[in-house]
């Protein structure tokens, strides 16, 4: 019987660890909202991160060092009810680049339209195919934008299967009539986003994904000039769609997701490339200023 209860053992860690895909650690700042219950947003962090890291997103089977590292950061703006928040919320994802021990940030999004329902202790219910709850939602939804832009990275639209099911997503939502799903509301809410990703003239900033990160990142360390030269290719093929959405939510989280890093990129290396790679930065990005440091060594 002790041996039987040993298999049993082995065989539930062994679909633990290649179960799901994603190590979410969510952070819930409460600090503007007056209540005498602070433990309900403690708990929030527990229920929120349990949903999106035990639930199974694919078909794929992911080692325990495989799974993709997001953050969830929810600041609490309003209480108007019991039961009842809205919040403004920050989602990042990153995956390791190869022969390093470096991190390369794939995701770096601000959704202020964070509207939700919770009850402590109440099971969080999700369905593919119908819409149940604003908060499931809009965690499902980024479930499956993390997933397409980190699929992405290794294949060229690699993440398709996961973007699709990001639009599903957004198309049940609708039936809640609740803000960031409209696609007449902002240019920078949920809608804009999946609307930006399924776009087919925007498609080039997808493929760059694949050539930004696996031909050129994941293979720095052996040539890092070459490296540097398929970015810099990547931004001339996002010049071409900026020239067509200059203000699209998608070329704006770009920017937010990559600009220090380009900075650090394009700060050693051959001299004409790193002046082709500063000039094209300040044409799509001309509101930051870090981009001097690539011309100033």
């Amino acid at each position: 019987m002790l041996k039987y209860l040993y298999f049993i053992l082995l065989f539930t860690i062994s679909i633990a660890s290649y179960g799901q895909e994603l190590n979410f650690k969510v952070t819930v700042n409460a600090d503007q909202i007056q209540t005498t219950d602070r433990g309900i947003f403690k708990d929030m962090e527990r229920a929120f991160a349990n949903f999106l890291n035990t639930r199974k997103w694919t078909n794929d089977s992911y080692g325990s060092q495989e799974k993709i590292n997001c953050t969830l950061f929810l600041n609490i703006t309003k209480m108007p009810s019991i039961g009842n928040f809205a919040a403004n919320a920050q989602i990042t994802a990153a995956r390791p680049v190869y022969n390093s021990n470096y991190e390369t940030v794939l995701l770096n999004f601000a959704d202020r339209e964070w509207e939700f329902e919770y009850i402590e202790s109440l099971p969080l219910e999700y369905n593919d195919n119908t819409y149940i709850a604003n908060l499931t939602s809009m965690l499902a939804f980024y479930a499956y934008i993390v997933l397409g832009m980190d699929y992405d990275s290794f294949s060229e639209l690699g993440g398709n299967t996961y973007i699709q099911k990001a639009l599903i997503v957004v198309n049940n939502a609708q039936a809640g009539n609740r803000s960031g799903w409209a696609a007449l509301g902002s240019t920078r809410n949920r809608y804009a986003l999946i609307e930006n990703l399924n776009n087919p003239q925007m498609v080039d900033l997808r493929k760059n994904t694949y050539k930004y990160h696996r031909l050129a990142l994941d293979t720095f360390d052996k040539d890092p000039d070459k490296s540097r030269e398929i970015i810099l290719e990547t931004l001339r093929n996002i010049k071409k769609v900026w020239n067509i959405y200059p203000n699209s939510i998608l070329m704006i989280s770009f920017f937010d997701t990559k600009a220090a890093e380009l900075v650090n990129i394009f700060s050693e290396g051959n001299l004409n490339v790193r002046r082709e790679a500063y000039d094209l930065l300040i044409a799509l990005d001309p509101k930051r200023n870090i981009y001097q440091k690539i011309i100033s060594n």
